[in-house]
């Protein structure tokens, strides 16, 4: 089972760098979080495991939006 969560870390980390290094570039600095969203994932998924990281992932996600504040906010 820790073979395959430390799979599914390293999968998770290449996906979202790839995101950071090929996407975010064109979509400026839009997250009114820090670290951002995705810092935040990648954070999360590789202190927290797959499972619980991609949990705090999306919880993340659906906060950045307009009625959400914003501010500092590390994994936990």
């Amino acid at each position: 089972m820790k073979s395959l969560n430390r799979a599914l870390v390293i999968l998770l980390s290449f996906i979202i760098k790839s995101y950071q290094v090929s996407v975010s570039p064109f979509l400026g600095q839009n997250c009114r979080f820090d670290p951002s969203c995705s810092n935040y994932a990648l954070a999360s998924i590789r202190t927290k495991g797959a499972l619980v990281g991609v949990f705090l992932s999306i919880k993340r996600i659906l906060k950045c939006n307009p009625l959400h504040p914003g501010g500092h906010d590390p994994v936990k």
